[in-house]
């Protein structure tokens, strides 16, 4: 398919700053990746030279595989193409010695990071210790400094928080890790202040393609104006509509400081949209239409007018999972569609028990988004330290995992003297496991069990040197019974055992793979950072349920919209009228998921804390117009009732077990 006028020219455009205004569903990944190839057949920019950067590792990986398909990887050889995280990461393990740390730097995960901060509030309340973590990340992603902390504090909390963080930040430095915030943030603040590497990065990376930009926070942006400079050589893709993560960090104002800081900005506007119909757009313009414009737009679709949109009246959230699974059971077979077809997406995580509920006893198979990591699996943790020890023996985190997994004779005990002599001596856990000062003070048993522990990781490291990586792995496994110790951990249950080990095994394959581009360090780094902003389900047919922040950049052919009730959607917290346009958008981007069909729903009653609630329909609901829904309910006889509904549901479900067994 050609591009279209719009997208040909904001492909060809490199006079200086662009911003493509990237309405929903306007094929803007289709317009970078096509830009790449652009800058690189036709612009004389070697694929070196260039970086594109998104926001997630699945985005980064589909843009990759689009431009190795559309060129080759023979021509695009060089290329970044990551997420800010993974480019300032290249940027830190190449500079680390000029911010005082070294290239085995360890990257410190959420949960080591929250545990961290645990120790030092004193506290093992989960609530303190994430509102505390939160602060701290939102005042590295604005580039304050403990210290520029310490001059704004308007309360207690905040004070006392900002010791923490200054403690924080520098354990961290002691411990040579960093967290994912200052993998960005260490960057930024090298390339401020160091004029010379500034240069040498810009002269590297001379054109930049940004994805997303509504979503950068104010460190992303530092970084982005100090890669780019004076000739302003960057394209930003975006769309303000949809800047829905102001919880986390990202400031759409980056748009606006966009056009002051590149006066001569040229903005071209992507509002065709490829993904829905005509009426489903109408509704979306006429929501975000009550918000204030920083850069006016208007959806339109050649897809055709399509279906009205449903706003239905359920009497209570039963009914409200009812309904909606007797709608996708109906739907299924009437279209012929996959289970994957449908999404139920809602405004927070507590709305899905019901819609699972519903749609187990209809027998569908259905997936809620953001399942367990892969790395998030305490066995992958349990190997990931002995890693992360491998590569940088002073990531205390690490070692006191490493140190009791499997159970050595290293108890709290022994592990509260190397503590106490670390600190001491600001030093590693290690290098105090190796002072025979502290040793003296341990029992005959715990000093041989901390020796033995020691010469493991010595050995091990200079094997990581030389060996293959899946192998050394492999090996320490072996030498650690690591095996055994899942068996005897799960002696009532063998197959959970089983299950651990084959993800262990599952990651030597990966590192034995990996090993041919990337020495363990790396290797260990890489899987590090993979952690971050990770699309973490896999490909299935299954129907999606998911909130609406996790359903951005995603689409369906059906949607189904729930709990769209004042209190809810829009959130109560969601007062103030900056809160408020927030939430407007996020209703534009769930309604913008749709692609055939778009069914709202909202209950008359609602239950919560025990008490029945009544509460009325999202105001998002009247800014629709009549011409472009159907409402369904909002009188008292036409509400079906939980009895027939479950009638219904019945019969659909016999209906497909029918066309199943026939097939």
């Amino acid at each position: 398919m050609k591009l279209n006028p719009e997208q040909q020219q904001a492909v060809e455009y490199i006079g200086g700053a662009l911003f493509v205004l990237a309405g929903a569903g306007s094929g803007k990944t289709r317009v970078i990746t096509e830009k790449i190839a652009y800058l690189i057949t036709q612009a004389g920019y070697k694929p070196h030279h260039i970086a594109a950067i998104t926001f997630t590792n699945k985005a980064a990986k589909e843009m990759q595989e689009r431009i190795s398909h559309r060129l080759g990887k023979n021509q695009t050889r060089g290329l970044i193409v990551s997420t800010f995280h993974a480019l300032g990461m290249r940027i830190l393990r190449e500079e680390a010695t000029n911010l005082n740390y070294k290239k085995n730097f360890s990257i410190l995960d959420s949960s080591d990071s929250a545990k961290l901060i645990g120790e030092m509030l004193a506290s093992s309340g989960r609530e303190p210790i994430i509102k505390a973590q939160h602060q701290i990340s939102l005042w590295k992603n604005n580039l304050l400094s403990p210290d520029e902390v310490y001059a704004i504090c308007e309360n207690d909390w905040q004070m006392q928080t900002a010791q923490i963080y200054s403690r924080y930040q520098a354990t961290l430095q002691h411990y040579q890790a960093v967290d994912f915030d200052d993998l960005i943030r260490l960057p930024a603040i090298l390339l401020r202040e160091n004029g010379e590497i500034r240069l040498k990065w810009q002269n590297r990376l001379r054109y930049l393609l940004v994805d997303e930009c509504q979503d950068t926070n104010a460190c992303q942006y530092e970084l982005l104006k100090l890669l780019t400079g004076l000739e302003a050589k960057f394209t930003v893709v975006g769309d303000d509509d949809q800047s829905i993560y102001a919880w986390r960090g990202a400031d759409m104002e980056n748009l606006r400081r966009l056009q002051q800081d590149y006066p001569q900005l040229k903005v071209i506007k992507l509002e065709q949209n490829y993904r829905s119909t005509a009426r489903i757009l109408k509704i979306a313009n006429q929501v975000i239409g009550n918000n204030p414009k920083l850069f006016p737009k208007t959806l339109w679709s050649n897809l055709g007018e399509g279906d009205a949109a449903r706003i239905m009246a359920c009497r209570d959230e039963v009914h409200e999972a009812e309904f909606v699974v007797q709608q996708i059971a109906k739907n299924k077979l009437l279209y012929d569609a996959n289970y994957a077809d449908f999404a139920i997406l809602y405004r927070g995580n507590h709305q899905a028990r019901l819609f699972e509920d519903a749609l187990r006893v209809a027998r569908i198979p259905y997936q809620i988004s953001g399942g367990q990591s892969f790395y998030d699996k305490a066995e992958i943790k349990d190997v990931l330290a002995y890693l992360r020890l491998l590569a940088n023996p002073n990531d205390d985190p690490a070692f006191l995992r490493a140190a009791t997994t499997p159970k050595r004779g290293i108890g709290e005990t022994t592990l509260g003297k190397l503590n106490a002599y670390a600190q001491q001596h600001e030093c590693s856990l290690f290098e105090a496991s190796g002072s025979l000062n502290t040793l003296a003070t341990l029992s005959t048993k715990s000093r041989e069990s901390v020796q033995q522990f020691i010469a493991l990781l010595r050995d091990y490291q200079q094997r990581a040197q030389t060996d293959d990586a899946g192998e050394t792995v492999q090996n320490l496994l072996d030498d650690i019974q690591y095996e055994n110790y899942l068996l005897e951990n799960h002696a009532e249950n063998p197959k959970m055992a089983e299950s651990r080990w084959k993800n262990v095994q599952d990651l030597c394959t990966w590192l034995a793979k990996k090993s041919e581009e990337r020495n363990l360090v790396e290797l260990t780094q890489l899987i590090a950072l993979m952690t971050l902003l990770e699309n973490k389900d896999e490909e299935i047919d299954a129907v999606k349920l998911s909130t609406l922040h996790a359903s951005k950049g995603l689409e369906y052919p059906f949607v189904y919209l729930v709990g769209c009730e004042e209190g809810l959607f829009p959130h109560a917290d969601s007062v103030e009228e900056h809160g408020l346009e927030e939430e407007r958008r996020l209703m534009y981007v769930g309604i913008t998921r749709a692609k055939q069909q778009l069914t709202m729903t909202h209950c008359k009653k609602r239950k919560r804390a025990g008490t029945w609630q009544y509460p009325e329909p999202s105001r998002f609901l009247d800014e629709m117009s009549s011409d472009d829904v159907v409402r369904i309910g909002h009188t008292s006889g036409e509400v079906v009732s939980q009895e027939k509904g479950r009638k219904n549901s019945r019969a659909l479900l016999a209906m497909l077990n029918q066309k199943i067994g026939g097939n």
